[in-house]
């Protein structure tokens, strides 16, 4: 890809044209046999990695924690858990990556500790320094002090009976929230910060950062919905002041950010971006709550259903509303979301059709894509048949809520909800191959493998691509380490074209679709312009840069489905991926197939 000036429309960075691949470390790969993924399981699947294409790993937290929210309730930020090894274990890691051009980048959880954190234990004993880390407030025992609830259900506070006070907790209640209004709390965060930029990693994924700042006074939340008080700490007062500080860190680094803001509609989201604040971009989860009942995702009343021109509208408004202003992040799924084909496609007789629609969607659109591990191979939710099998925290807040208040009698009321909604579905382990437990692991894992582990594995993937190499131990070399450029191995080589190779396997598809992205300026640097707004099925846009054009047609649907019109002179393109055989040269002569995906290269001059 050429380093040259993209003619003002959008400043030219390392961050921006990267492909992330987040890992989620309890469930990628275990290496010790004791059913936990840990950072040397990670190392072993380093070359892995490389030969997908992809250029930076963001990985979920590793710090030293007591696990009750899987990592994100921090006990030392400074040192790594027990149970995914040493900090040497993580220098290793970092360097191995290093070594192959793909850059790391880590969870940074601030808007709260774990409970079991020095700070948290000095300010519930009141010592000096520490007395105001925490929001503690006064309070009889049996009295919250005001309305709020806890994202994970319930109330947001928690009466403590050393200090005899009560503590906010916006999550769970071993997960007390930083005051962030006290600037030491500011230094010490700052100071770990450069801890791990002088350690050599490359960015923060900055989780929940838009909670920060909570009003003075603590005042009632508007009564309903999912989260009583989110009117009050979603981009709260000094929020801009405390994200300043967190950028300020990062002067002189050439490192990235990007920055979780549930919540936030794109004139805020714009005002962060280009308003001297200094955050490289944001996840909005607008188009996350499409599916989600009036009152959120364990509203039971009304949920499951994605309405297609809705989610096209929702996407395009981020879309065009930061062209110019700032630089989306592109996702459909993580650690805290259903897996994507299995709810935005379908996971059953077009799983496959489907899961390449999507990565198609993500490696076309404007912003930075961002994949989560098992996506590249088409993994789908599991199913749970009563609460005891479930793991998350929120999931079982929510649930228990849902019988305290009535909504619920037993598992089999909500049971379809929490096969929906449920967090687990995306920290099942990491289906590798055929083997026991999917080959994660030779000892039971923590978490239940998904049970379709047999027809869904990496393995299979491989082979449907021609490569049949899959080591069960040890480095994962697969198809040769393509050392992060657009090269690919002779099974894969396609004339540097992801259309026509005749593959069904998704793993290859994303593989493809990574180096097209790589090859093509246009998907990276490209204004974003959407078609045919209304169609049911057919998601439609264009990306151009300059005289260059790329069309994007997306059957989202499992019926055919007739482009009528182009927006380019459909005889003369060039197909540049396909998700299925022999795609149609013109978009517009024949029906696209079930959940089929093209992209075609204009060859008409402007």
């Amino acid at each position: 890809m050429s380093r040259s000036d993209t003619g003002g429309r959008a400043t030219r960075a390392w961050w921006k044209e990267a492909v992330v691949y987040q890992v989620y470390p309890r469930s990628f790969n275990d290496s010790d046999g004791d059913g936990i993924g840990d950072l040397r399981g990670i190392i072993e699947k380093v070359d892995y990695l490389d030969n997908l294409g992809i250029d930076v790993v963001w990985l979920s937290p590793v710090y030293d924690s007591p696990n009750h929210d899987n990592g994100y309730d921090i006990r030392d930020y400074r040192a790594i858990m027990a149970a995914f090894g040493t900090i040497a274990d993580f220098d290793e890691l970092l360097e191995s990556l290093h070594d192959r051009d793909i850059k790391l980048i880590m969870d940074l959880v601030v808007n709260h500790t774990s409970n079991e954190h020095d700070w948290f234990q000095q300010s519930r004993r009141r010592e000096a320094g520490y007395t105001d880390y925490y929001h503690w407030q006064d309070g009889p025992p049996e009295e919250p002090p005001n309305n709020w609830t806890s994202i994970f259900g319930g109330p947001a506070w928690t009466y403590d009976q050393t200090r005899e006070q009560w503590y906010l907790h916006l999550f769970h209640e071993t997960q007390p929230d930083l005051n962030w209004r006290n600037p030491q709390v500011r230094d010490d965060v700052s100071a770990m910060m450069r801890w791990w930029l002088e350690r050599g990693i490359d960015g923060f994924r900055m989780d929940a950062i838009n909670l920060l700042s909570k009003p003075a006074g603590y005042p009632d939340g508007a009564p309903g919905g999912e989260f009583v008080g989110g009117d009050h700490v979603f981009n709260g007062p000094r929020l801009e002041t405390y994200l300043d500080a967190l950028v300020d860190v990062l002067e002189g680094y050439d490192a990235m950010t990007v920055a979780e803001m549930s919540a936030t509609d794109v004139e805020t989201a714009a005002q962060y971006l280009e308003d001297g604040v200094g955050l490289g971009m944001i996840f909005q989860s607008a188009h996350l709550g499409l599916d989600a009942g009036p009152d959120g995702i364990w509203d039971p009343t009304d949920w499951g259903e994605i309405d297609l021109p809705t989610l096209k509208q929702t996407l395009t408004r981020w879309q065009t509303g930061l062209q110019g202003r700032g630089w989306n992040a592109v996702f459909l799924g993580n650690h805290d979301q259903p897996r994507i084909v299995s709810r935005f496609g379908d996971d059953s007789e077009y799983r496959r059709e489907s899961a390449t629609l999507l990565a198609t969607l993500l490696l076309t659109l404007s912003g930075t894509p961002y994949l989560y591990q098992g996506d590249e191979i088409g993994m789908t939710n599991t199913t749970f048949d009563s609460l005891v099998e479930v793991d998350d925290v929120e999931t079982i807040g929510s649930v228990t809520a849902l019988f305290e208040d009535g909504f619920a009698d037993d598992f089999a009321d909500v049971q379809d909800l929490v096969n929906y909604w449920c967090r687990d579905h995306a920290r099942t382990p990491m289906q590798w191959s055929d083997a026991t437990h999917a080959g994660f692991s030779d000892h039971p894992p923590w978490l239940a493998v998904t049970q379709n582990y047999n027809e869904i594995n990496l393995a299979a993937e491989r082979a449907r691509s021609g490569i049949n190499s899959q080591p069960s131990t040890g480095s994962d070399t697969g198809a040769g380490s393509n050392s992060n450029s657009s090269s690919s191995s002779s099974s894969d080589s396609n004339s540097g074209s992801v259309s026509g190779s005749g593959s069904r396997s998704i793993w290859h598809q994303y593989r493809r679709l990574i180096e097209l992205r790589h090859q093509e300026d246009t998907l990276v640097y490209g204004t974003y312009e959407l078609h045919l707004p209304a169609h049911p099925h057919l998601y439609v846009y264009t990306r151009t840069l300059d005289d260059e054009v790329i069309l994007v047609v997306l059957n989202w649907s499992e019926t055919h489905s007739s482009l009528e019109s182009a927006p380019i002179d459909p005889t003369n393109v060039e197909v540049l991926a396909s998700n299925y055989q022999n795609p149609s040269p013109n978009p517009t002569a024949r029906e696209f197939r079930p959940y089929e995906a093209g992209v075609y290269r204009s060859l008409t001059s402007e």
